[in-house]
């Protein structure tokens, strides 16, 4: 039962705190290593405090430390894995994104020596998910005899159990509901919904988060109450059991090819990763290559600029629903006097709630007229900046807190506790049982 509490609890917090996760949120051995060094480098000489309690203060600590992730991802993504620098990765494009995006994730612009080349894209259906709908029934009644009811759920090579009871007075409006509830929480591949037609009446929905079909089987996922623990005949009172919408793959045209896919998303040549969005009109298509360097640059900076202007946004405004400490607010006005000179000077100022705006009119007179690397030394300098904040902040957001200092450490001679936030932070346990 505590494992199980656990569990939501920390459920809870990723769907409340977290944003969704990348691939810049893996890490390799050393990597993580250095976080480590960080840790005990940063607590070997710092205060003790008192420890803090309060939802505001964990609300403003997971806030600031997923604020900071979330930028950090933005950073990384822009840069090429080979070099390391920053803002140099090039940038994919597609002529028609009503039909396809494109996303280059390669480390250079070439592959095996070659330049990568371009693309033709036509898209004749796209993947789709599997829905089981169930019937319409009147929303205020319910004639499905009061007892404990179960039913089964195949997806993959897994078999799941729900069980359900049914007192006297439920209504099927309040059993769909509650059914949906249980599916959506059990997160087994399969989402669930309430449907009504305007009438009184209403059906549940399954469907299957998969699209496609993979080893050509033909549905995804089954529901049946053949063979179920409980009483049978739920699946056949709502209607569950029969495939109302088949799932199909993605089929497309690369260069005039014909092509088939489980997902709308998938990559070419491990070079682009695409995304399908619709079939186009009258067999149109879509274009998919690189951009040009200029381009590339351009398309980057106003990346970097939608993450910086998110994590700015969102920190303040959490620092402002905290209001017990500035220490976030004074530290970025800091970093924006020292760099708004150089930034304006290509197009990029700063607005008074601490927002940037691009003018890339002069941002790509500054590209195209400077040499590139110095067009891009002050906004790789101010990147480098924002970098080490955000890992600054993600190694200790109760920094950011308003907290009472017990004592000062003699210098020189203390060991490190890379755990000592912890103690102080609050944020997985309110108390000790």
């Amino acid at each position: 039962m505590a494992s199980f509490a656990l569990q939501n609890v920390y459920n809870n917090f990723l769907t409340t705190y977290a944003p969704k996760s990348t691939r810049y949120d893996n890490h390799k051995k050393d990597e993580l290593r250095n976080v480590y060094v960080s840790m005990l480098r940063q607590t070997k000489e710092s205060p003790l405090f008192l420890p803090v309690s309060g939802e505001d203060v964990v609300e403003y600590a997971v806030s600031m430390k997923e604020n900071a992730r979330d930028l950090s991802n933005v950073i990384a993504s822009l840069s090429n894995d080979r070099t390391l620098n920053l803002l140099d990765k090039k940038t994919a494009f597609s002529t028609n994104e009503d039909i396809a995006t494109a996303k280059y994730i390669a480390d250079d612009d070439t592959v095996d020596g070659e330049e990568l080349p371009s693309f033709e894209l036509g898209v004749q259906r796209l993947a789709s998910t599997q829905v089981n709908m169930g019937s319409f029934l009147d929303d205020g009644v319910m004639t499905l005899d009061p007892d404990t009811y179960s039913f089964d759920v195949h997806i993959g090579d897994t078999d799941y159990e729900f069980q359900f009871n049914v007192e006297p007075g439920d209504t099927n409006k309040e059993m769909e509901d509650k059914l949906a509830r249980l599916i959506n929480r059990s997160n087994i591949g399969v989402t669930a919904s309430v449907e009504s037609d305007g009438q009184g009446r209403s059906a549940l929905k399954f469907e299957s988060v998969a699209t496609g079909k993979p080893g050509g089987k033909e549905s995804i996922f089954t529901v049946s109450d053949d063979n179920t623990s409980k009483r049978a005949g739920a699946v056949e009172y709502f209607g569950l059991g029969e495939v109302t919408s088949a799932p199909a793959n993605a089929e497309f045209t690369l260069n005039g090819g014909s092509h088939n896919a489980y997902s709308n998303s998938f990559t070419i040549d491990k070079a682009f990763e695409i995304t399908l969005k619709g079939t186009g009109e009258d067999g149109e298509t879509t274009n998919i290559g690189l951009k040009p360097d200029v381009e590339s640059l351009i398309s980057n900076v106003n990346s970097l600029v939608d993450g910086y202007n998110r994590f700015i946004t969102n920190a303040m405004e959490a620092t402002e629903r905290y209001g017990h400490s500035n220490k976030f607010r004074n530290e970025m006005s800091g970093i924006q006097k020292v760099y708004r000179n150089e930034l304006d000077a290509i197009g990029l100022s700063f607005n008074d709630d601490g927002t940037i705006s691009i003018d890339e009119k002069y941002l790509r007179a500054a590209a195209i007229e400077r040499d590139h690397e110095e067009t891009l030394k002050p906004i790789t300098d101010f990147t480098n900046e924002m970098l080490l904040e955000a890992k600054k902040i993600s190694l200790n957001p109760m920094n950011y807190t308003d907290r009472v200092v017990v004592e000062y450490k003699n210098p020189g001679h203390n060991f490190a506790n890379p755990y000592i936030t912890s103690l102080y932070s609050g944020m997985m346990f309110s108390s000790y049982m």
